[in-house]
C-alpha cells in the first residue's frame, strides 16, 4: 500500500544538478551493478498545460540479445514519485505502475492536473532500487505570453559512428523542450570500423529493434539529455528501414508490414509517447501538435507512413529536371489525412509562432554543382504540390511559421518561398535544418562545394558540417537561434561552439543575423 510516507524514503538518487557537474566517464552504460533494473534512465515528454509522460524501462542487462534486457518474464511493480524540487521533500504525487514483459518492461506514466508553467523532478523504484532523478515541465496555461520557450532540437544518433557527446552539450543549456526529428536509432548491422561497436546485428525484428534502443538509453549522454527535459520525437527511416516510404521498403526481406509492426512497437515502449501513441501493428499515428500558451504550437509531422512513392525511379536519390512526375498535382508527402489535420490547426492557430517539426529538407535545393539540376525526390522537392498545399495555408492564414527539419547530417538555414518555381515569388516562412548527433563523422565547418551551393541556392543562408544540435529561444517578439556545433564525434568530450545565430521576427519570414 502508498502511504503519505515518500515511498523512497531511505534511498538516494543522482540528482540533475550533480549530473550535468560530474566528471565525465568514458563507459558506454551506465557503471551499476547487474541487480540495478535502471540501466536504461529515466524519461518524460508530451508536455501539456496540466501534465506529462514520465518513462523508463527496467533493464538489468542492456544488451542482451534477446531484447528483454535480462528482466523476468512476469510484471515486476514500478512506484515512482512526482514533487516539486530536485530533493524529494515536496512530494506532489506518487502511484504504482506494473512494467510488462509484453512491452519490455517499459513504463509510461500520464499524469494531469498539474500546475501550468511548472517545473518538476521524477523518479522511480523497483523493489530496493531506485532510479536517477529526472526533471521535467508543464507548459504554460493556455493563452500565456509572457514566458518564453526554450527549445532544442537534433536528429540522426548512429551509436557506431560516435560519441553522444551533442546530448550532453545539450543538456548542459537546460532547455525547457526538446525535439527529436528521426532517425533515433539506425537499424544497419556492424560497420567495418566503428567509433564504438554495436550490440547485435541488423534491426529486422522485435527482439532487434528493442536491443538497439537499449544501447542508445543506455548511454550516459543519452540519459542526461533524456533527463534534463521534456522530449517530443518524430521517426525518419532508419528508426524503422533506410527509405521505407508507405508500404514500400528499400529491401524486400524480410516481409516490411511485419518489419515495420516490430520497429514500431520497439519506439513505442522506448519512447516517453502516450497512449494515443500506441501502435496498431504496422499502424502508429504520430503526428500531433504540442502547445506551449499562446507563444508557440509545435506541430510535429510524420513524412513517411502516408508518402507517396519516389518521384520518377521509385527509389530515393536526386532526379534532373526532366523529371516531372515530382509536380503531379495529386501527390503528397503528408498523406490527405495528415495533411487536412495541419490544414485545420494552422488555420486554428491563436499562438504568435507556429513550428513544424519534420524530418526531411523542405526548401527547394538544387544539389547539383554547376550548370546542371539535381533534386533530392525523398524531399519536398520529390511532392512539390504537397508542398505548394503547404505554404499556401501558411500565407493564407498569416502564421509565423518555422519549419524544423534533421536528415541531412548538417546544418542549414534559409527562406521558403511560397512557390519555389516562381522567382518573384515571396518568402513566406523560414527553415532552420538540424546537424546529426553522430551520422557522417566529424564533418567539417565547410566542404569544398559548399560556396557552390549556396550561389546557385540564393534563399539558402547558412552552412554547417559539423555535428551538433540547434538552440532556440522563442517570445512573443522574436526568435533567437543558435547553430551549436562540434569539432569531433569520433573522440568523446568535444566543447561546443556557436557556428551561426541569426534572429527571427514575426511577420517578417526572413533570416537576420543576431
Amino acid at each position: 500500500m502508498i502511504t503519505r510516507r515518500s515511498l523512497f524514503a531511505g534511498g538516494a538518487s543522482l540528482g540533475i544538478s550533480a549530473a550535468l557537474g560530474a566528471e565525465p566517464v568514458r563507459a558506454a552504460a551506465r557503471r551499476a551493478p547487474l541487480s540495478d533494473p535502471f540501466q536504461l534512465g529515466v524519461a518524460s515528454g508530451e508536455p501539456t498545460s496540466d501534465g506529462v509522460v514520465l518513462w523508463t524501462r527496467l533493464a538489468m542487462d542492456p544488451i542482451a540479445l534477446d531484447g528483454l534486457g535480462g528482466m523476468p518474464s512476469r510484471p515486476v511493480p514500478v512506484q515512482w514519485e512526482l514533487a516539486k524540487d530536485e530533493k524529494f521533500r515536496h512530494v506532489v504525487r506518487r502511484g504504482v505502475e506494473l512494467a510488462r514483459p509484453d512491452a519490455a518492461h517499459s513504463v509510461h506514466v500520464e499524469l494531469e492536473g498539474l500546475a501550468p508553467g511548472a517545473e518538476y523532478f521524477y523518479r522511480f523504484k523497483a523493489e530496493k532500487e531506485i532510479s536517477p532523478a529526472g526533471r521535467t515541465l508543464t507548459a504554460p496555461a493556455p493563452g500565456t505570453r509572457g514566458r518564453p520557450l526554450n527549445l532544442s532540437f537534433t536528429s540522426c544518433a548512429d551509436y557506431q559512428a560516435g560519441w553522444f557527446t551533442p546530448y550532453r552539450r545539450m543538456a548542459e543549456d537546460q532547455p525547457d523542450l526538446i525535439a527529436f526529428l528521426g532517425d533515433y536509432i539506425y537499424e544497419y548491422g556492424a560497420y567495418k570500423y566503428p567509433v564504438r561497436d554495436q550490440a547485435g546485428g541488423e534491426c529486422l525484428d522485435l527482439a532487434g529493434y528493442r536491443l538497439r534502443h537499449a544501447q542508445h538509453k543506455a548511454d550516459p549522454e543519452s540519459q542526461l539529455a533524456h533527463a534534463i527535459a521534456p522530449w517530443v520525437v518524430v521517426w525518419d527511416d532508419h528508426d524503422i528501414e533506410n527509405a521505407w516510404a508507405a508500404d514500400v521498403p528499400e529491401q524486400p526481406d524480410p516481409p516490411f508490414l511485419e518489419r515495420r509492426a516490430d520497429a514500431f512497437q520497439a519506439y513505442y515502449e522506448n519512447m516517453p509517447l502516450r497512449r494515443a501513441q500506441k501502435p496498431d501493428g504496422a499502424a502508429l499515428k504520430l503526428y500531433r501538435s504540442i502547445r506551449w500558451g499562446a507563444v508557440a504550437n509545435l506541430h510535429l509531422l510524420d513524412t513517411r507512413q502516408y508518402r507517396d512513392l519516389y518521384a520518377c525511379t521509385g527509389k530515393s536519390g536526386t532526379v534532373g529536371p526532366d523529371c516531372r512526375d515530382r509536380f503531379q498535382p495529386n501527390r503528397t508527402l503528408l498523406g490527405r489525412d495528415q495533411e487536412a489535420w495541419l490544414d485545420g490547426e494552422l488555420k486554428g492557430s491563436r499562438a504568435t509562432w507556429d513550428l513544424l517539426g519534420q524530418q526531411v529538407f523542405f526548401m527547394e535545393m538544387d544539389w547539383a554543382n554547376g550548370p546542371g539540376k539535381g533534386y533530392s525526390n525523398e524531399g519536398w522537392d520529390g511532392y512539390v504540390a504537397s508542398r505548394n498545399r503547404l505554404t499556401a495555408a501558411i500565407d493564407a492564414y498569416k502564421r509565423n511559421a518555422v519549419v524544423l527539419t534533421g536528415d541531412v547530417h548538417s546544418h542549414w538555414a534559409g527562406e521558403i518561398k511560397r512557390d519555389h518555381q516562381d522567382p518573384t515569388s515571396k518568402s513566406v516562412a523560414v527553415e532552420l535544418v538540424t546537424t546529426s548527433v553522430t551520422s557522417a563523422g566529424n564533418g567539417l565547418d565547410e566542404y569544398p562545394n559548399t560556396q557552390i551551393l549556396l550561389e546557385e541556392n540564393p534563399h539558402v543562408k547558412f552552412f554547417n558540417g559539423r555535428r551538433g544540435y540547434v538552440r532556440t529561444t522563442i517570445t512573443q517578439q522574436e526568435m533567437k537561434v543558435d547553430f551549436r556545433s562540434l569539432s569531433r564525434i569520433t573522440e568523446p568530450y568535444a566543447p561546443a561552439y556557436t557556428s551561426g545565430s541569426f534572429v527571427v521576427e514575426p511577420g517578417n519570414p526572413r533570416l537576420n543575423p543576431a
